[in-house]
């Protein structure tokens, strides 16, 4: 993709001849001879690049750097200047210019500085993404039969641009999940921006999603880039879509079909590349029925839809669950991973945890401050986990149930290499020499029985 560079200079045969150059080079190019028209250009679209020079009738170089950065301080700007002083460099760089050169022009040097400044933007930008991954789990955790089909089904989708809906309870994790469609697929190397919709006011979700100039309303000091905005060429996930009111509903179904919008208090229509995620934890065919969801916004976005499944369904991947928060918070505290007895992972897995995984991970970041031992134990957990009605019968394996003898011996074998892989924190050597089989044999088992580890 081109990258447009805007030359702002008093003179009209340096226009032309760093014209002609950058255009050589590969830049597209657009010109303006003061300050004044400068702004105004930007404003109309902005580039990637601006070089400018500091001597010009009007609004000089230094007051325009000046606006800029406070306009539009993400823009990398390059000082160019025939009467160059240090002092002058010095202030350029103080209000935020990238470089400083001098007239006249070297053009090797001219288009290596540009050429610089807009990788050192790049980085920055990268920086801010590894910022924004840093602390998230890179991998859904857990080997159950429900989330082994989860990660297949992300596995087929994420490398398509098809847009998704993330169905979930609260906790179940459909953050992660947008995030590892994301790293999954061709955006990867781009943004992916949050929008949690429950949390932003009505009257400005249009300026979150859209941004908005300067002067648009009362506050609006600088110019603002929207969610869409800085989405550009990644992804946008809409968190929590189904509290979105209807009005803002019907203003970003045309966007989304038309991927194009202006800013609030703009007139420039401004065209961006964005997949969309969402997610809800609302059944959003009876808001459709309530009134309260609109079925042509339902139907847009429901391309692929997916379910994650709440913790109760998968009580297996708990004691996977446990190990994996129990090392997240002795590292974040800096003390000795804790432990965890069998029976108090036992008593975990009875649990029905309404929370799922975020009640989880909680309790867990609870245990490991306040527990004295080394070694959590049972009688580390407060009451609830102790409560056994007496009227319940704790119902028998599923392989009990089954009638015929060969899908029952799968299903026990299936459960036990589960239970061993588990209480060996996915080593399969150790599982191996544990049961007393070939490591060769218990990764032909596991093979034929779907189930997936790594050692």
């Amino acid at each position: 993709m081109e990258k447009t560079v805007l030359v702002v200079d008093d003179e009209e045969s340096i226009l032309e001849s760093v014209t002609d150059i950058l255009e050589d080079e590969g830049f597209q190019v657009r010109v303006a001879k003061d300050g004044k028209n400068a702004l105004a250009s930007i404003r109309e679209e902005i580039p990637n690049i601006v070089l400018l020079d500091i001597w010009m009738p009007g609004i000089d170089g230094i007051e325009t750097l000046r606006i800029i950065k406070e306009e539009w301080p993400f823009i990398p700007v390059v000082i160019m200047s025939g009467h160059g002083t240090i002092e002058t460099a010095v202030k350029a760089t103080k209000l935020g210019a990238y470089d400083f050169i001098e007239k006249p022009l070297s053009y090797e040097e001219l288009v290596m500085t540009l050429r610089n400044a807009l990788r050192f933007h790049e980085l920055q930008e990268e920086n801010v993404l590894l910022r924004q991954m840093m602390g998230h789990p890179k991998e859904l955790t857990g080997t159950s039969p429900a989330m082994t089909a989860l990660k297949e089904q992300i596995k087929v989708v994420a490398p398509t641009d098809a847009w998704v809906l993330i169905h979930g309870e609260n906790g179940t994790g459909k953050e992660l999940v947008a995030q590892t469609i994301h790293r999954l697929s061709k955006r990867r190397s781009k943004p992916m921006i949050e929008v949690n919709c429950a949390a932003i006011p009505d009257e400005l979700i249009e300026s979150e999603l859209f941004g908005h100039e300067k002067g648009a309303f009362t506050g609006a000091t600088t110019m603002k880039r929207g969610k869409f905005d800085l989405a550009n060429g990644g992804t946008l996930f809409l968190d929590e879509i189904g509290d979105m009111s209807l009005k803002t509903q019907a203003k970003i179904l045309r966007i989304l079909q038309e991927q194009r919008f202006e800013r609030v208090g703009g007139s420039k229509t401004i065209k961006v590349d964005v997949r969309i995620l969402a997610a809800t934890n609302k059944d959003l065919e009876k808001e459709i029925e309530k009134g309260n969801f609109r079925e042509d916004l339902y139907y847009r976005l429901n391309v692929i839809p997916i379910e994650v499944p709440p913790l109760r369904k998968r009580k297996e991947d708990i004691p996977l669950l446990v190990q994996e928060f129990l090392a997240e918070f002795s590292t974040k505290l800096g003390i000795p991973k804790k432990e965890i007895d069998e029976e108090a992972t036992q008593l975990l897995q009875e649990y029905d945890w309404p929370g799922n995984v975020r009640e989880l991970r909680n309790f867990i970041e609870r245990l490991v401050i306040l527990t004295k031992n080394q070694n959590i134990t049972k009688s580390d957990l407060p009451p609830q986990f102790h409560k056994r009605p007496k009227e319940i019968e704790k119902p028998l394996p599923e392989f009990f149930t089954c009638q015929d003898f060969k899908e029952a011996k799968a299903m026990f074998e299936r459960e036990y290499l589960i239970r061993k892989l588990q209480e060996n924190h996915g080593n399969i050597t150790k599982t191996a020499e544990a049961i007393g089989i070939e490591r060769r044999h218990l990764h032909r088992k596991m093979k034929a029985l779907g189930i997936e580890y790594k050692d």
